[in-house]
């Protein structure tokens, strides 16, 4: 693990967007650990929450018509409006 101060991250915020493994974050003033910065996994964590429910999500062709037909029903429910 390495360690980086906040002056460091402040002049070079590349240092925390290319991260390889957890860094430290240190205040020299003060002598104290702030954080520990891990980098970002690319494996998805939506998968494993989402357990026995992970296949019942809704596959739509055409958003824009799934969009507007949950619109007008939202309105005829609302307003009492026919087509």
């Amino acid at each position: 693990m390495q360690t980086v101060s906040i002056g460091e991250i402040q002049k070079n915020i590349s240092l925390i967007t290319k991260l390889t493994q957890s860094v430290m974050v240190v205040d020299k003033r003060k002598n104290k650990n702030i954080a520990i910065i891990n980098p970002i996994t690319t494996n998805s964590t939506i998968a494993s929450l989402a357990g026995k429910y992970a296949n019942r999500g809704i596959v739509a062709e055409n958003l824009d018509s799934v969009i507007k037909s949950v619109m007008s029903d939202t309105m005829r429910g609302k307003y009492g409006l026919s087509d």
